[in-house]
């Protein structure tokens, strides 16, 4: 049997529109939990906030070992002369030259090799809190940083659930005035088909396609909005934008729980403040500990090398000139101690440093106060709104079945010439914005659920009923 090429390039290109055509309409469905989790990983602010908290975990490693003594060793070989002479010397800032040797009566050049081998140790045993009071702001620091990062994921939580319901709000609104668009274009057809036959005035015509005209136009607004609503979704999971295919659930349905027992002292942007409040009040406490002394112990251990033999003097030139000789250790001295030091001047320095931080302290809580206020008022608020978005929710069933016995009565009554195009379109725009108020009232109930959660700062309000 003999396929002829034409029957072969037509069954090609079937197969490539079938097959492009069911890549096209595969969309990713994006439930509300997906989209929370997605943003959380992906948006940068987050992955930021999660190094600066590793960050200072690894300062208080660094404020821990701070403890440990300075522990130096230290070997030199060098290369000089040896005259010595009688008198004192000032070495200004490590400025300066030593030589330990005989006094002569002039100048000699006589050189030889030398070495000097030394191990310090210095180690604050006591600081009197000072150091604890440096672990204790390393440790606040990262209280800090990891409340400011669970602060980034809750607040990012609420704006990536706001901007959810927002686009699936959009969606629903383009789907409407598509609706509304196809029922008053099929209207239009029928009054243009009745004005042909005489049966309608020549302006019924006219008036329909204004109308076609304005719900063609609602239909290109609503497709704005949902684009705005789309780039905004985008940005927040960090993803390049799309379109999202959305769980259309939540408008037949509300949330089961409303109200949240969650103390609003849990608010993850009070205890951010409240955070800084600790930094501040623990700086405070290391600058009084500055205040007090330091008790150190040491140990040192030195050897020494030279080419200059013990009775070198400029007259018998008891010189060894060999390197290793030179470096070979003769000599040796240690020295073990303990002090206490204590700048007296420290208390006058530091009181007006201690002072500010005060200062900042107060700041802090006046802040937390204001934020306090400013939640609590909020949550008046949300609980309002739920109210409000109950009563919406329970009226509009109730405006959209009357809407559409309105616009079935009134398009009966016009096709057999008892109501004007006035009254039926007016029936129309009621059914329409009917349509809207419903899917508007069950996002209200919604949108009022996440401002209850922002404000109490308890997201598993919204995760534990989210899809």
């Amino acid at each position: 049997m003999i396929i002829s090429k034409k029957y072969i390039s037509l069954l090609f290109l079937l197969c490539c529109f079938l097959g492009s055509s069911s890549t096209f309409s595969q969309v990713p469905f994006l439930k509300l939990s997906d989209a929370i989790q997605v943003g959380l990983e992906n948006y940068n602010s987050i992955k930021a906030k999660k190094n600066y908290l590793k960050a200072s975990e690894a300062l208080v490693i660094n404020a821990q070992k701070q403890f440990l003594p300075d522990v130096t060793a230290a070997i030199q070989n060098n290369y000089g002369t040896a005259n010595g002479q009688f008198g004192s010397l000032y070495p200004y800032r490590g400025v300066g030259m030593a030589a330990a040797g005989p006094s002569s009566a002039s100048q000699n050049w006589n050189t030889a090799f030398g070495a000097l081998y030394a191990s310090n140790v210095n180690w604050d045993v006591y600081t009197f809190g000072r150091l604890k009071a440096s672990v204790d702001i390393a440790r606040s620091q990262v209280s800090r940083d990891s409340l400011d990062l669970q602060q980034e994921k809750f607040a990012h939580a609420i704006k990536i659930t706001a901007a959810y319901f927002s686009l699936l709000t959009a969606q629903k609104f383009v789907e409407i005035s598509k609706q509304n668009y196809k029922r008053v274009s099929a209207l239009r057809d029928v009054i243009k088909a009745r004005t042909a036959n005489g049966l309608n005035a020549g302006v019924d015509s006219s008036i329909t396609n204004a109308e076609v005209s304005n719900a063609r136009l609602g239909e290109i607004e609503a497709q704005n909005i949902e684009l705005q609503a789309t780039n905004q979704l985008a940005i927040l999971l960090n993803t390049p934008t799309k379109h999202f295919q959305l769980d259309t659930l939540y408008f037949s349905k509300i949330p089961e729980q409303l109200g949240s027992t969650l103390a609003i002292e849990n608010n993850p942007t009070l205890q951010l403040v409240k955070s800084r409040i600790n930094i501040a009040e623990n700086t405070q406490k290391l600058l009084s500990r500055n205040k007090l002394p330091v008790i150190s112990v040491f140990g040192s251990f030195q050897s020494k090398a030279s080419g200059f033999d013990y009775d070198y003097s400029p007259t018998n030139n008891h010189v060894d000139k060999n390197y290793f000789s030179g470096i070979a250790p003769s000599r040796s001295n240690f020295i073990l101690g303990a002090g206490m030091f204590w700048n007296f001047m420290s208390p006058t320095k530091i009181n007006h440093q201690i002072k500010a931080q005060q200062f900042i302290s107060e700041g802090l809580k006046s802040e937390y106060d204001l934020i306090e206020n400013q939640l609590k008022s909020q949550m008046i608020l949300a609980d309002q709104r739920i109210e409000n978005a109950l009563l919406t929710y329970k009226e509009s069933p109730i405006q959209l079945d009357a809407a559409r016995i309105v616009y079935e009565q009134k398009a009966v009554l016009y096709k057999n010439g008892l109501s004007n195009i006035i009254d039926l379109t007016q029936a129309l725009f009621v059914l329409n914005r009917a349509e809207t108020n419903i899917s508007v009232a069950y996002a209200n109930v919604w949108q009022a659920l996440v401002l209850k959660a922002a404000s109490n700062g308890d997201i598993d309000l919204l995760i534990k009923q989210a899809r």
